[in-house]
C-alpha cells in the first residue's frame, strides 16, 4: 500500500513510558501520534485510530495550520507486525553483532555527500549507520512500521523517515548511491523486481547495493517459523542473484553465504533512463 506518510507529516511523539526504557522494553513501546490516543503492541490491531492532518495542505506536505481546526482521518484496523526481534537486547549488546553490522555498513562505500535509502532495516541498525559512517547528504529509511520509524525518528531527527512498501517510495529522493536491502525476506516483492525498480528508478551511476542478513540463514529459517507474517521469503542464492543483477546492469562484487553471517554487495553499472 503507498504510504501516507512523509518524513515531516510521520509525527510521532513517544510516550514517557517509551523514553524511561527505550532500549530495555522495545515490546512494550508505545507511541501517540498528534494526539493522545495510545497505540497498542505491534500484532495488536486497533479501531479508530486518528491522524491528525494539517488543515491547509494535502498529505505529506510540509505546511501546518497557524489557527484554526484540525480535522482528523480516521484509518480502521491498522495492524503492525511484531518486528522486535531484529532489536532484541541480546543483539544489541552482542560485540560480534555489532561487527557484523559494521561490516555490512562498510561494504556500502559511503561517502560524504552520498545518498543512501535503508529498506526495513532495524533501529539498531539505523544507530550503527548514523554512528559509524561518514555524514550523508540524505539518509531515508523505509519501513511500512509506524513502531520502528517513530524509534527512529525520536533520536534522528534528520534522518528521513517513509512509511510504506520499497516500491512506492517517492522519486523525488531520486538518485541514490548507496541501498541497503537490510531484511530483503521481508519484501512483500521477488527480487527481479525489486532490482528492476532500483535500476530504472532509484540508483545512480555506480550505485552500490547491498543485501544482508547479520545472522545468515539459519537463523533465518528460525525466524519464518516464529515470524511468518514478517518472513515471506529467502536469501537469493549465488546463481539466482547473479542472474538477477545481469538481467538489470547489476554486477555482483562481494557475495557471502555463511551459516551465521549473509552479505551480497551489488554495483549498478548502467545510468539511470
Amino acid at each position: 500500500m503507498n504510504s501516507l506518510f512523509s518524513p515531516s507529516s510521520l509525527n510521532l511523539s513517544p510516550s514517557p513510558y517509551h523514553r524511561q526504557n527505550m532500549r530495555s522494553n522495545r515490546r512494550n513501546r508505545r507511541y501517540q501520534l498528534g494526539c493522545p490516543l495510545p497505540l497498542p503492541h505491534p500484532s495488536l490491531s486497533h479501531n479508530s485510530l486518528h491522524i491528525i492532518i494539517p488543515r491547509s495542505s494535502p498529505v505529506g506536505e510540509d505546511i501546518y495550520p497557524n489557527e484554526g481546526s484540525i480535522p482528523v482521518i480516521e484509518f480502521q484496523d491498522i495492524i503492525e507486525k511484531d518486528w522486535s526481534f531484529l532489536d532484541s537486547d541480546d543483539l544489541v549488546f552482542s560485540q560480534d553483532y555489532s561487527h557484523k553490522l559494521d561490516r555490512i555498513i562498510a561494504s556500502g562505500q559511503i561517502e560524504s555527500g552520498s545518498r543512501v535509502m535503508v529498506s526495513a532495516g532495524a533501529e539498531g541498525f539505523v544507530d550503527r549507520l548514523v554512528d559509524s559512517s561518514s555524514p550523508c547528504n540524505l539518509l531515508l529509511v523505509v519501513h511500512d512500521s509506524l513502531f520502528v520509524l517513530g524509534g527512529i525518528k525520536e533520536k534522528y531527527d534528520k534522518v528521513k523517515c517513509w512509511q510504506g512498501e520499497l516500491l512506492y517510495v517517492p522519486e523525488k529522493w531520486a538518485p541514490l548511491d548507496v541501498v541497503f536491502l537490510y531484511f530483503l525476506p521481508a519484501l512483500p516483492f521477488g527480487l527481479d523486481q525489486v532490482l528492476g525498480l532500483l535500476a530504472k528508478h532509484y540508483c545512480s551511476p555506480g550505485a552500490r547495493l547491498v543485501i544482508s542478513h547479520p545472522q545468515g540463514r539459519e537463523v533465518l529459517e528460525q525466524q519464518r517459523k516464529k515470524y511468518p507474517d514478517v518472513i515471506i521469503s529467502d536469501l537469493p542464492d549465488k546463481s539466482v542473484l547473479q542472474k538477477a543483477a545481469s538481467d538489470h546492469s547489476f554486477d555482483l562484487v562481494e557475495f557471502v553465504d555463511d551459516n551465521g553471517f549473509y552479505l551480497a554487495v551489488l554495483k549498478f553499472s548502467s545510468a539511470r533512463d
